[in-house]
């Protein structure tokens, strides 16, 4: 599903995905068209502007990763400011990609996310991985004091990988595992933390130190 309000962007990028071989399921100009449609257009992925007319597309971003089943969305931004993405990382948001990006580095990013793994334009990786790092080292939350829930040796093995910044399918070749082996832990174990998203998985894995192991 591409979602942008500039009708001649939101046509050219719904032609490079169909062209590219993706199933274009919808199309939207605004954030509550897009979340109206979403329900029974069931796309696996979002291509998602920030800037939408009515709702920002950090809403519709939380909303789509919130749905069920949840979709991963890749922001398609001109913005290259710091909140702007970190706003969109913390909602869910499975990339971010500048609108100044090429075809063919656009076409990869989507498939990277379908994948479920993150994707960045080259230099704002290590800015949401910094940020992971001062979310790490603030007070943790009075529920978090409150004892660990008990994680599997996989588990445990799978959420150091996912703080050490490897990629699903990195961890899946070097556990080998399947890729969807590894995703089904993740989810597992975002479940058992009662935590959202990667975002949230990473900042504890590090506040474990887990980053930190070998």
């Amino acid at each position: 599903m591409v979602v942008d309000d500039h009708p001649m962007w939101r046509d050219a990028v719904a032609r490079d995905l169909a062209e590219a071989g993706h199933e274009v399921v919808a199309t939207a100009g605004d954030g509550r068209t897009a979340l109206r449609v979403a329900p029974a257009a069931r796309p696996e992925v979002a291509v998602v502007d920030l800037q939408l007319p009515d709702i920002s597309g950090v809403e519709v971003t939380r909303a789509l990763v919130a749905a069920d089943p949840p979709v991963r969305v890749l922001v398609l931004s001109a913005s290259g400011e710091q909140q702007d993405v970190l706003e969109a990382v913390k909602a869910g948001a499975t990339g971010y990609l500048l609108k100044s990006a090429a075809r063919e580095e656009f076409l990869a990013a989507v498939r990277t996310a379908g994948d479920g793994d993150a994707v960045f334009t080259p230099g704002l990786a290590g800015l949401v991985l910094g940020e992971y790092r001062r979310l790490a080292a603030a007070p943790a939350r009075p529920d978090e004091e409150d004892g660990t829930p008990r994680l599997t040796e996989r588990e445990t093995e799978v959420l150091r990988l996912v703080a050490k910044g490897l990629t699903y399918k990195q961890i899946a070749e070097r556990l080998v595992l399947s890729h969807r082996t590894v995703q089904n832990h993740v989810q597992n174990t975002l479940g058992k933390l009662q935590l959202h998203n990667r975002v949230e998985l990473v900042r504890y894995a590090i506040e474990k130190g887990l980053d930190r192991e070998s």
